[in-house]
């Protein structure tokens, strides 16, 4: 199993409350949340979540919000400091099309301002060296594709003090070999996962997604960012091939491929074929077997109803926060209870399409999902709750 960083923070728990909300939550959502009969994680770990109001992607406006959210989380001085930290960005889709005009750095992707302040405030708490990771379609090098779509190269390399680097994990190189990561409960589809040596080969991973809605998985935030972790090579379309130019539909959507000869295959079960029931358990299992170490939801603006101009009806919202923490599943509850839904919605229920796979990792241990037992700091939740289908029904 690949080394990965020590997890006793993220084990720690942590109690807070956030009881507030739930009267706000129910009365947009038109039924009672965070009910008995969803309460399933109470031996999971919580960790505090910090929620900061961010105006715009001007560079110092989100530099002067990250630092505010990161001391609320107790600051990463200690986390990152002569340290190789590697940050997960998300850059879904094979093509890249805008929404409303506007591009998709600026709507359903990480924004190339986020990146620059991320990495100005790691080089300024010592890191050692920080390098960009997506897994993405082309043959060509990842900052290519960046600078092609709009990326300021040079400004984020200058604001990371010349120490940032950018690397596409599709695939096994530049390493020889790639790494496997067991998930610690064996796994509800895949009990191991082979992934680019990178994720072993860092001290610290953070996970920088957006808060946005997900058609198959539901929501989109920290954990459903590390979908996109795994190899197109071994896991997509045209697998195996080290030139991967396809998804990774047939595989983890609709179970029709098998992995390739050597890869650990999946396990005996009963989970329905079809996407929304196979992607949140996949989900799940890849986020138990490399977990981020520090994660940040990002919703300065963003889109509603999917998670990419694919999606029939998206439009660009803009909430204006930012939500962080050290536990992804504390990270994505929150988030989830930002956008007016409920974490702990049942299976199937609005805004999980099938299995939420929020549920399924805090019934393993993997973190608190109930904001009333998560210590939210910062702008307070209630506060903060900004619906993204207001008057959605929960049963969806």
């Amino acid at each position: 199993m690949g080394s990965r960083i020590d997890r006793r923070t993220v084990l720690k728990c942590t109690v807070g409350c956030a009881g507030a909300v739930a009267g706000r939550l129910a009365e947009l959502t038109g039924r009672p949340i965070w009910a008995a009969e969803s309460r399933r994680s109470k031996k999971a770990p919580s960790e505090p979540v910090a929620i900061v109001r961010c105006e715009s992607f001007q560079p110092q406006v989100l530099r002067r919000q990250f630092d505010k959210m990161f001391d609320l989380i107790g600051g990463i001085g200690k986390l990152v400091k002569n340290k190789t930290v590697t940050i997960k960005v998300n850059l879904t889709g094979m093509r890249w099309d805008p929404i409303d005009g506007l591009p998709a750095h600026e709507t359903y992707q990480t924004h190339p301002n986020t990146v620059a302040a991320l990495c100005a405030i790691l080089h300024d708490a010592g890191a050692k060296r920080m390098i960009i990771v997506e897994s993405l379609y082309w043959d060509r090098p990842l900052e290519a594709t960046l600078q092609q779509e709009g990326w300021d190269i040079a400004a984020v390399q200058s604001a990371g003090g010349h120490r940032v680097t950018f690397e596409d994990t599709r695939r096994r190189a530049p390493f020889p070999a790639y790494s496997r990561f067991k998930v610690p409960w064996g796994g509800f589809i895949y009990p191991a996962f082979d992934l680019n040596q990178r994720y072993e080969k860092t001290d610290v991973l953070i996970s920088l997604a957006k808060l946005k809605q997900h058609a198959t998985a539901g929501i989109t935030g920290a954990v459903k960012n590390f979908f996109g972790i795994t190899p197109c090579s071994l896991y997509g379309n045209d697998a195996p091939s080290e030139n991967p130019r396809s998804h990774r539909t047939r595989n983890f959507h609709a179970g029709k491929l098998k992995v390739p000869e050597g890869v650990p295959a999946e396990l005996d079960h009963d989970i329905p074929s079809q996407g929304v029931h196979r992607v949140p358990h996949i989900v799940a299992d890849i986020w138990g077997a490399r977990p981020a170490d520090l994660n940040i939801v990002e919703g300065v603006r963003t889109i509603r109803g999917g998670e990419g101009f694919w999606n029939k009806g998206v439009s660009v919202l803009e909430p204006k926060l930012i939500v962080a923490g050290r536990n992804g599943v504390c990270v994505d509850a929150i988030a989830t209870a930002v956008m007016g839904f409920d974490p702990q919605a049942p299976h199937g229920h609005f805004p999980f399409p099938g299995e939420n796979h929020l549920r399924l990792l805090a019934s393993v241990g993997m973190g608190e999902i109930s904001p009333d037992r998560i210590e939210v700091r910062g702008v307070p939740l209630q506060q903060a709750v900004f619906p993204f289908q207001p008057g959605k029904s929960r049963k969806g």
